[in-house]
């Protein structure tokens, strides 16, 4: 039986973890089994006590500090079993709904990743700021690596696990985006994007990523053309 590693990096998501966690348990993938790793990136509200709740359904891991989404999935892609590895983020802005068709593309395309594109659809847009940011990354990206990409700042991406692993990523924060882009389309990895639907959240209910992290994201593709 294929299994799916779903990894979930959380940062003070009291209001939404279990709502989501509930999902993830819930959705039925069928033939492929599930192995959710889940990282609390050093939350300082409820997270953590809610998370207790969970630690004999899935694996739970804490950071004593806040160290960064992407030091957050490196932790659980150490533990990572599964023959393929999606990212989960732990508010409600993607719906786990949309994991069959993300895992029909990787199977049928056998592709190395397949991103869950929010503008190849009618999915809704968040800020304009950073709708635009989004694009403009993307942008720079396609250039560089001659690629034709609509939205690598997705939060679903689904990759084979193994080749995930040997892509030595360093990115602590969202720049994860960037640099896992980068390094799999320097090595002529081909990524698959399908339409999915998008919930953006506001900053009041607990949106983080800043225009500081566009400016890392710039730098991480920059970094990674050499």
């Amino acid at each position: 039986m294929r299994i799916l590693s779903i990894i979930i990096p959380v940062f003070n998501e009291e209001q939404t973890i279990e709502s989501i966690l509930r999902r993830v348990e819930q959705i039925n993938l069928d033939n492929i089994r599930k192995e959710v790793i889940v990282v609390d990136d050093g939350s300082a509200d409820k997270t953590r006590t809610l998370l207790k709740g969970w630690e004999s359904k899935f694996t739970v891991l804490y950071h004593e500090r806040n160290q960064g989404k992407g030091s957050a999935i490196k932790t659980a892609l150490s533990l990572a079993h599964g023959d393929y590895t999606i990212i989960q983020d732990a508010d409600l802005e993607y719906d786990p709904k949309d994991w069959p068709q993300l895992l029909r593309a990787i199977e049928e395309e056998k592709v190395a990743a397949v991103y869950g594109s929010r503008n190849l659809g009618p999915a809704k847009r968040g800020y304009f700021f950073f709708y635009w940011g989004g694009r403009l990354l993307t942008r720079l990206m396609n250039f560089w690596f001659r690629s034709q990409l609509t939205d690598i700042n997705t939060g679903y991406k689904l990759f084979r696990t193994d080749i995930l692993k040997s892509l030595n990523l360093q990115s602590r924060g969202f720049e994860f985006c960037e640099e896992v882009t980068a390094k799999l389309l320097k090595r002529k990895y081909a990524i698959k994007e399908i339409p999915i639907g998008y919930s953006p959240r506001t900053f009041t209910e607990g949106k983080k990523i800043t225009s500081w992290d566009g400016l890392v994201g710039i730098w991480t593709i920059l970094k990674n053309i050499i």
